[in-house]
């Protein structure tokens, strides 16, 4: 079986709910995954956009939620997840300069958002505030396998 990752708030390629984005409460979806491959020690999750600002010329990828050490028995993240991470999970930073999630907010054009979950082969430990390059530069080498989920939106959806 393939390691997977899914959203019961939206399917691949489909639209991110108000709800998750900076047009609602800007809570981050509900997110599941199953079948990690053998010898994973925890996960890694980076949600980015890289349509920023204008997916007809985009400029750089954009950073939302940044979390890592999710213990290896962990199968799902709630809806809200920030007010419930698992224990032992620590956060990054994202681009805002914040730990937390920041939702879809494209100032021009429907964004594509890549929800990317990384099985590893060990625990990362203390990283401090890792922004997405140190968090990636300390996954180096430990990646078993990586599941992504891609959202889209754009401001009214």
């Amino acid at each position: 079986m393939p390691f997977t990752l899914s959203s019961p708030a939206f399917e691949p390629m489909g639209i991110i709910p108000r709800r998750h984005t900076c047009e609602g409460d800007d809570i981050s979806p509900p997110l599941a995954w199953e079948d990690p491959p053998a010898g994973t020690r925890g996960f890694a999750l980076i949600v980015d956009d890289p349509d920023a600002p204008d997916p007809d010329a985009p400029q750089r990828t954009y950073v939302h939620w940044v979390l890592y050490d999710i213990p290896a028995g962990v199968r799902r993240l709630p809806d809200d997840a920030d007010h419930a991470l698992p224990e032992g999970t620590r956060r990054g930073v994202n681009d805002w300069g914040r730990s937390d999630y920041g939702g879809p907010c494209p100032p021009i054009g429907r964004h594509r958002y890549f929800h990317k979950l990384y099985a590893l082969d060990r625990v990362l430990g203390e990283l401090g505030s890792p922004t997405k390059g140190e968090l990636e530069r300390a996954m180096q080498g430990h990646v078993l396998e990586m599941a992504e989920l891609v959202g889209t939106y754009q401001k009214g959806d």
